[in-house]
C-alpha cells in the first residue's frame, strides 16, 4: 500500500512447528505494510526455519540464534531475543508481532494512518494496540479482567527502546513508553491448540521462568493434555478473522469440549470467583478496573 514511512517487522521463534504457532501466518499478515521483517529463529528440532524460508519474500530477513539456558528464568530470554530482532531493524518505525500475533487487513490503514500522523511527534515513542486473545476456539475470546486488553505493538526506531521483562511490552531506561492508542487490533492465537500440544507449549514456557523443582510440582500431571474449561463462559468473537488465518481456522479438526472434564475442572483464573465478579463489574462500567498498564498514554 502506499504510505510516506518505512516499516520495519519483527519477531523471534523457536520450534513454531512443533508447537503450532502461526508464524507463517503471522508474518503474512504484516507483510503488506512493511518494507522489511525481521525473523530471529532460535535453535530448533524442527523445520521452522524452512516454513519461514518458503515464505519466498525478499522482505524477510532470517537472523539465526541459540537461546542461552542461564537465560531461562522470568523470562528473560524471550525479551533477550526480541531485542536481538529488534537490533536488526532499520527503518523509523518497527511493528513488532509475536509468533502467535496476527493483524487483520482491515486495520493496514489505520497502523499506517497512525505511523504518519505520529512520525513528527516527539512525545510519541509508540503504539499501543488492542487484543483479541482467542481461547480453545477460533469463536471464543477472552474479555475479562485477568487478561490484558491493549499493549505496545509498534515503536519508534532510535530511542533506545528494550524489550521489558518477559518481552511482553517495552521501556525506555526501565521508564514507560508514551504512546498513543492507534485504535487497530492484534488477534492473538496463543490459546487456540490441540490440547495435547498446548499441554506441550505450556511445559515449555514454563522452563523460561521456573526452576526443575517448580516445574515438577507444576506439570506433575505433564502427559494430561490441557483442559480449556466449559467455553460457555468465554465471550464468542464479532466481526471477521484476519485473511491470513482462513486455511488454518478450515483445517481445525478438534474440538476443546472434548477434553473437558466437568467433574474434575480446571483451575483456571478467569473461572475464580473473584475474577469473575470482577470482570462482571468491568462489563457493567464499560471500563478495566486496574490492571495491566505498561505505558504513558498521551493524545
Amino acid at each position: 500500500m502506499d504510505k510516506k514511512i518505512k516499516i520495519s517487522g519483527f519477531t523471534f521463534v523457536r520450534d513454531a512447528v512443533r508447537l503450532d504457532y502461526p508464524i507463517e501466518e503471522s508474518i503474512r499478515s504484516a507483510l503488506p505494510i512493511v518494507d522489511e521483517y525481521i525473523v530471529n529463529v532460535g535453535d530448533c528440532t524442527d523445520n521452522t526455519l524452512e516454513v519461514i524460508g518458503n515464505i519466498g519474500d525478499p522482505r524477510i530477513r532470517i537472523i539465526e540464534t541459540d537461546w542461552n539456558p542461564d537465560r531461562f528464568v522470568d523470562g528473560a530470554t524471550i525479551a533477550d531475543q526480541t531485542n536481538i530482532a529488534l537490533d536488526q531493524c532499520r527503518y523509523p518505525w518497527c511493528l513488532y508481532l509475536q509468533a502467535d500475533e496476527v493483524i487483520h487487513e482491515e486495520d493496514f490503514p489505520v497502523i499506517v494512518g497512525a505511523m504518519e500522523k505520529y512520525d513528527s511527534r516527539d512525545d510519541v515513542d509508540g503504539l499501543l494496540f488492542h487484543y483479541n486473545h482467542l481461547w480453545g476456539s477460533y469463536k471464543r475470546v477472552h474479555r475479562g479482567h485477568n487478561w490484558y486488553d491493549r499493549d505496545i505493538r509498534a515503536i519508534k526506531n532510535g530511542r533506545n527502546v528494550r524489550s521489558w521483562k518477559d518481552a511482553q511490552s517495552f521501556r525506555i531506561d526501565g521508564k514507560k513508553l508514551r504512546v498513543a492508542d492507534c485504535g487497530a487490533w492484534i488477534y492473538h492465537y496463543g490459546w487456540v491448540r490441540h490440547p495435547e500440544v498446548m499441554r506441550r507449549k505450556t511445559i515449555i514456557m514454563d522452563s523460561f521462568y521456573h526452576d526443575d523443582e517448580w516445574m515438577k510440582k507444576k506439570h506433575s500431571d505433564s502427559g494430561k493434555p490441557w483442559d480449556y474449561g466449559p467455553l460457555d463462559r468465554i465471550p464468542l468473537l464479532s466481526g471477521t478473522h484476519p485473511a491470513v488465518m482462513r486455511e488454518r481456522i478450515e483445517n481445525k479438526d478438534w474440538k476443546a469440549e472434548d477434553y473437558y472434564d466437568p467433574d474434575n475442572p480446571p483451575d483456571h483464573e478467569h473461572l475464580r470467583l473473584w475474577c469473575r465478579i470482577h470482570s462482571a463489574l468491568e462489563r457493567l462500567i464499560g471500563r478495566k478496573i486496574g490492571g495491566y498498564s505498561n505505558w504513558i498514554l498521551v493524545k
